[in-house]
């Protein structure tokens, strides 16, 4: 599983609300009623039935039917950036911000929404205004996920280039999550560019140490941690890792490069 896309997956397992009866249960002709029912469809459609295109008719048609259905513009935004991570190029990240800036107006308070806002800018390369986005939000105390926006703020700084800060930011999510192994990882990936090699390789270690199967496939951990070894003198173990890296998935980048550092080990 790609780190973009286990990010998504676990935005998209915060989304708020409960399945109802869709838009053919009691009240179908008030337009609030009938825009609950329509989120519940996409809602189900989306995680439960993984199909996004239909999903994003219906979480589109919620928002037409009420504006201030925060919840409805907040998964059209999550439709929009999941859809990021498919092959095919059906990446709409303005669209993406459009909503999730569209679910803020309806509900200035709704923190998830910040969260996902934040991501989305991430990806479209807007750091410092992602970084003016998260940063309160880690420091709000009424957020129920604060490795969240710790996390995502600490991406924020790597991509920017603050290591110092990402690795602050990066360091209280995983201290507060200790099961965030795309945190972890991307701990190492700091460290590694303050070539800080011991601490960059225990970062990786714990990313893949991690009980979770998706952090076990983690491909772009075991590449980072292998490199890392490989500047360390440690072939062997260096080795170790960049077969792993090959054997998820030869033909990705992570996987070519893998390949490539094993090419030059022998």
């Amino acid at each position: 599983m790609s780190i973009r896309r286990l990010a998504v997956v676990s935005l998209a397992l915060g989304v708020g609300g409960c399945l109802g009866g869709g838009a053919n249960s009691p009240g179908n002709g008030d337009p609030e009623r009938m825009s609950e029912g329509e989120y519940d469809i996409a809602r189900d459609t989306f995680l439960r039935q993984k199909n996004p295109r239909q999903a994003l008719e219906h979480a589109i048609k919620a928002v037409e039917l009420n504006e201030d259905n925060h919840e409805a513009a907040h998964l059209v935004a999550l439709i929009y950036l999941a859809m990021c991570s498919t092959p095919k190029d059906e990446c709409r990240l303005p669209a993406a911000e459009k909503y999730a800036r569209a679910s803020l107006r309806a509900k200035p308070d709704f923190r998830e929404a910040k969260n996902t806002l934040g991501v989305v800018l991430i990806h479209s390369k807007k750091y410092d205004d992602a970084i003016g986005v998260l940063k309160p939000l880690s420091e709000d105390m009424l957020y129920q996920t604060p490795e969240n926006a710790w996390g995502n703020l600490g991406w924020a700084y790597l991509e920017k280039g603050k290591l110092d800060a990402a690795i602050d930011a990066l360091s209280r999510s995983v201290a507060a999550q200790p099961l965030f192994c795309v945190g972890n990882f991307r701990l190492g990936v700091a460290h590694e560019r303050k070539k800080q090699l011991t601490e960059a390789v225990e970062a990786y270690s714990r990313a893949l140490d991690t009980e979770s199967p998706a952090c076990k496939g983690l491909q772009d951990a075991y590449l980072g941690r292998g490199r890392v070894l490989v500047k360390v003198g440690r072939g062997a173990d260096a080795a170790a890792d960049l077969r792993r890296c090959k054997e998820l998935s030869p033909t990705s980048a992570a996987g070519k490069e893998c390949s490539a550092i094993l090419a030059n080990l022998k």
